[in-house]
């Protein structure tokens, strides 16, 4: 099989070489999409996986469509030298934590599924908030403190209220899902994602957090939704550690060390550099454990 991993990049570029040697066999082809503001991109070697660094680069901003916008330009260059067996999905401080040929014997053995998590409570109000309203300078959510900014908020918030004064409510007749932008899909569900790139980067546009509704509402109203691993369990769907505490994903440590490896899932979500001795030592276990 032929797997193709598919990285979004911006920071903790120590992580992210951890990550490459930990993918770097000759099954694999890497790419990588560095966000436009990284200044310099690190130097990156590896001896067995073709790395591709796509030149098609955008300025992601949190919470906006320029996040799907990176991912489905990773998909799209992926797909250009595919087909693959399967596309990974991966933010630049995730990590295996299962060997390759783990990995590999996995998907082998569970050929033509769809790896991708759903959530499991109501989420009526919350697609009604993320994209069935306009939200206003969406490209602004996160940004510095400042005169603007706040202006920016002010309008955005008021804009929202007039929505729901109205009962506005936009992209009315689709079937939204939610679930971790995270995954492991087909060639079959990737090449159908790219059919919709325009119409996704229209249909999403001045929404919030599209990234976690996209490729899930895609394929649940698709035959792909046939082929889902596990549609009761979000974490074990994707095949996918995150840990979260109050709404915010905890990087792992060393003292999460033994809860990973014996972990049922594959990959892991996030590392950090103040943690590398963590990676280090997963980093060890993959390549120990190689059959």
């Amino acid at each position: 099989m032929k797997h193709a991993y598919l990285i979004l990049a911006h920071n903790e570029f120590e992580v992210l070489k951890k990550l490459l040697l930990a993918l770097d066999d000759e099954r694999n082809d890497i790419y990588i999409h560095f966000d436009s503001k990284v200044d310099k991109i690190p130097d990156l070697q590896l001896k067995l996986a073709r790395l591709n660094i796509i030149k098609d680069r955008v300025d992601v901003k949190w919470g906006d469509v320029t996040v799907m916008e990176a991912e489905l330009n990773l998909f799209e260059a992926a797909n250009k030298n595919g087909p693959y067996d399967y596309y990974h999905l991966l933010s630049g401080v995730d990590m295996p934590i299962k060997s390759q040929d783990y990995i590999h014997e996995f998907f082998l053995k569970n050929r033509g599924k769809e790896f991708l998590g759903f959530y499991q409570g109501d989420i009526t109000n919350e697609i009604d908030r993320k994209v069935q309203k306009i939200h206003l300078f969406s490209e602004s959510f996160r940004t510095d403190e400042g005169l603007l900014n706040l202006s920016k908020r002010i309008i955005r918030s008021g804009f929202l209220k007039i929505q729901d004064l109205i009962h506005y409510k936009r992209n009315k007749d689709i079937s939204f899902k939610k679930g971790t932008q995270w995954l492991s899909i087909t060639d079959g569900l990737v090449k159908l994602i790219l059919k919709e790139k325009d119409n996704i980067l229209k249909t999403y546009s001045n929404s919030f957090c599209c990234d976690e509704i996209v490729v899930q509402t895609i394929c649940w109203n698709s035959e792909f939704r046939n082929n889902i691993f596990d549609l009761n369990d979000e974490g074990r769907g994707c095949m996918r550690e995150i840990r979260w505490e109050n709404n915010v994903i905890r990087d792992w440590t060393e003292k999460d060390y033994d809860y990973l490896i014996h972990s049922d899932k594959l990959f892991a979500r996030k590392f950090n550099s103040k943690s590398i001795s963590a990676v280090d030592k997963i980093l060890q276990y993959v390549h120990v454990n190689k059959t």
